[in-house]
Formats: structure tokens, sequence, C-alpha cells
């Protein structure tokens, strides 16, 4: 089965939901035939690559809340990301363009080490002083290397912005088209769709569910012809 998450690294949600999701997957008693493939989903597509400003400032503006608002929200953030085992700075942060961020993820995807990439990219943004937003481009080289990505091709892809936009692109619109106007957005096999960063429990039974209902393959087969197996080869009998 597979479960496929659009998501955005500068999404607090998604930081939260993954740990949810993943809390359930673990519990999963076939957890080992679930593949997870992560999407692409841009909050700020629009926003400048030099556009970068503390999140307060951001959720002000964008929201119309006030200062003390925004950072109640974060305050909440912290406890709910806390209450996963995560880390979580409700202060100082900042906010920009993840574009970059999303096509490394899909290099990262080609060798097999975009879950560890996503992980790391959450946590530098969300639990770590550092920015990875305005340190440039060898912040995020850096962090592609712990991913264990090699630092030339991330470098390479990132002085390239046309490498990996076409798929960047593609997952956004796929996205809209299955009806995703927020992240996170979870889809299992293409059958069903949970939005949100729900309890572990609610992921739980979706999996369950999608499981359980996968169609069975139906074989057209009228029990005559030859086929090859474990054991060999029909031979026909003259």
């Amino acid at each position: 089965m597979r479960v496929e998450i659009w998501s955005d690294i500068a999404c607090p949600w998604c930081y939260v939901g993954k740990a949810r999701f993943e809390k359930a997957l673990e519990a999963f008693p076939h957890r080992d035939q679930v593949e997870v493939v992560h999407r692409s989903f841009e909050l700020d597509p629009g926003r400048a690559k030099s556009d970068v400003q503390p999140v307060i400032k951001m959720l002000t503006k964008k929201y119309g809340m006030s200062e003390a608002q925004a950072q109640a929200g974060e305050e909440n953030l912290g406890t709910q990301a806390a209450a996963e085992g995560l880390d979580y700075r409700t202060r100082d942060r900042d906010h920009g363009n993840t574009f970059d961020m999303h096509r490394l993820l899909h290099l990262a995807k080609e060798q097999g080490r975009q879950d560890e990439l996503i992980q790391i990219l959450y946590r530098a943004n969300f639990a770590e002083e550092r920015s990875v937003f305005s340190e440039g481009d060898e912040r995020l080289v850096e962090l592609a290397v712990e991913a264990g990505l090699d630092a030339e091709a991330a470098r390479k892809v990132l002085a390239d912005p046309t490498a990996y936009a076409d798929e960047v692109r593609a997952d956004e619109r796929e996205a809209a088209q299955l009806g995703a106007n927020g992240v996170p957005f979870f889809v299992l096999d293409r059958a069903y769709g949970v939005s949100g960063a729900q309890p572990a429990e609610v992921f739980a039974q979706a999996l369950t569910q999608a499981w359980g209902d996968r169609s069975p393959l139906k074989l057209i087969d009228d029990g005559g012809a030859q086929a090859c197996g474990p054991d060999g080869c029909a031979v026909p009998q003259t």
C-alpha cells in the first residue's frame, strides 16, 4: 500500500502530523508493506527567495492578527509538538520560500533518502536556532549531507533553478486535482484522503480501512495455459 503525503517544510502542522502518522504506522500490523512518499506543496509559492521575515510578523500580516495572538498560536503549537516528542522553538523563528527544499527532496527521493531529509529539514526549521532560509544554499547542502546525500549533487541542484522544478510543480498540480487546498494531506492508495494533523487514532483507522478495502487481483485463466514457477516450467506432454 502506498501513502502519499503532501506537505511543506514551513508548515508546523505538517511537522506534528508526520509524527502522529508515524506513531500510527509503527503500530500498524502491515507497516513493512506500506510505502510512504512525500509530495511537494508550497504554502507561499509567490514569495521571493530573498524575502525572509520573522514568523510572528508573517502571521500578523497574513492573517490580520495581533502579535499577542500570533505568539499564543506559536505557544499552542509548541505544546502540541511536545506532546509528540518534538522540539519546537516558539520564538525567533523565521519564514521564507521553500521551493529549493522541495527540489532537494526530489533529489533525495531518487536516492531513497527522502524521509531522512524531510525530517532533518523539519527539525532544522522548527527546533534549531540556525535558519534554513537566511543562511544561503550552503546551509541546505549541510542538511542534505546529514541526510546522506552527496554535497556536490545537492549544490548542483541548488545552482540550477530548473532542476526538479517540473517535479515540484507536478506534485502541486496533482494536489489541486485531488482537492487538497491545505497541508498536511495524506492519500492512501489513491482511495482515501486524510486532511490535517489528525490524532494517531484517526491515521490508524485510515490505514486499517485502506488495507482492508484493497481489491484482490481477479485472474482470467482457463486453467490450460503454460507458465513458469519456483519449481520450473511446465513442459507440454506429447
